[in-house]
């Protein structure tokens, strides 16, 4: 079990060395202002608070906020062009949990252009992170597989342990991990799950481009299907999770599955700091100040939608 004084100690040390700890093994040097993009989807059926056409959830602007990260909202409906100096300017991209068509969508559109850009940077020894929750870690599988292999699981709010694999403990994601955050995410129900269709680890072991691309660190099951919840690329610094880590601290509807514990919101912490040190080696930059201030969220407000809504707050756009 998790005990909360070690846990609460744990992520205030993080603070000043989660970033050293996580960059570990390179030599470039750090950029200390990291900018990261977070992928608008098309706006949730039938939401009354909706302005414009797409949104993005404020939960998972202040994960990447509290990890010491900045934010740029990526709009959809944008050409490549845009999309391409958009790229060339932040320093990792964040595809978020949803609910959208990950084939048809103009998510998925600017998913696959970007998640291109991000083969061919890296290729090219520029180092550029993504992180893919839920509907995020779903995308990133279509589009290493090129096809949809997901199936449907009974995982609609429910809480789960983590069924580390043996490859998790020297994982890049999960090595700086204090054992008792660890060893909580594998005994205690805290990780939360807010999803209908999963990766199966049968499906996964059927496709060679999944299994030479992806290590899984983590499986959960429904009691029928075993399915990955947490995978790293091998070559490429992409991370995918198919549970909800930001929503243990800043999401407060009052559903099954929702868990505000210190192990949880540990989580929380150590997963968005990761990902934002794994920025913090990308070197892009606006072409100006000034450009980079018309580009950051803060030009956004966002609209409170209620405390029994899914998403407690939602920037929108046109």
């Amino acid at each position: 079990m998790c005990r909360p004084t070690a846990a609460l100690c744990a992520v205030l040390s993080a603070c000043l060395c989660a970033a050293h700890l996580c960059a570990a093994g390179t030599s470039q040097q750090l950029n200390h202002r990291p900018v990261i993009g977070v992928l608008a989807q098309e706006n949730i059926p039938g939401d009354q608070f909706a302005r414009g056409s797409s949104y993005i959830a404020a939960s998972y602007v202040k994960y990447l906020e509290g990890a010491g990260a900045r934010v740029v909202p990526i709009r959809i409906n944008r050409t490549e062009e845009e999309y391409a100096n958009t790229f060339s300017s932040i320093n990792g991209l964040l595809l978020p949990g949803g609910d959208v068509d990950i084939q048809t969508s103009l998510f998925s559109r600017a998913a696959r252009i970007f998640y291109r850009l991000a083969l061919k940077a890296n290729d090219a020894r520029d180092y550029f992170p993504i992180w893919g929750t839920c509907q995020g870690f779903q995308q990133l599988s279509v589009l290493t597989a090129n096809k949809n292999l997901l199936t449907l699981t009974d995982t609609k709010a429910v809480a789960l342990p983590l069924t580390l694999t043996p490859a998790a403990q020297s994982s890049r994601l999960f090595r700086s991990f204090p054992k008792d955050l660890l060893q909580s995410l594998a005994e205690e129900n805290i990780t939360s799950n807010f999803h209908s269709w999963s990766l199966s680890m049968q499906n996964y072991s059927r496709n060679s481009k999944l299994k030479r691309f992806y290590k899984v660190l983590s499986t959960n099951d429904d009691g029928k299907k075993e399915f990955i919840s947490t995978m790293e690329a091998y070559r490429y610094p992409f991370y995918a999770v198919q549970w909800h880590p930001e929503k243990s601290s800043y999401e407060w509807v009052n559903k099954t599955g929702m868990i505000h514990s210190t192990a949880a919101v540990a989580a929380c912490f150590y997963t968005g700091s990761f990902f934002v040190s794994e920025a913090m080696k990308n070197q892009h930059h606006f072409s100006s100040p000034e450009e980079e201030e018309r580009a950051l969220i803060y030009n956004f407000s966002p609209v409170y939608r209620g405390a029994e809504a899914i998403f407690v707050q939602n920037y929108y756009f046109d």
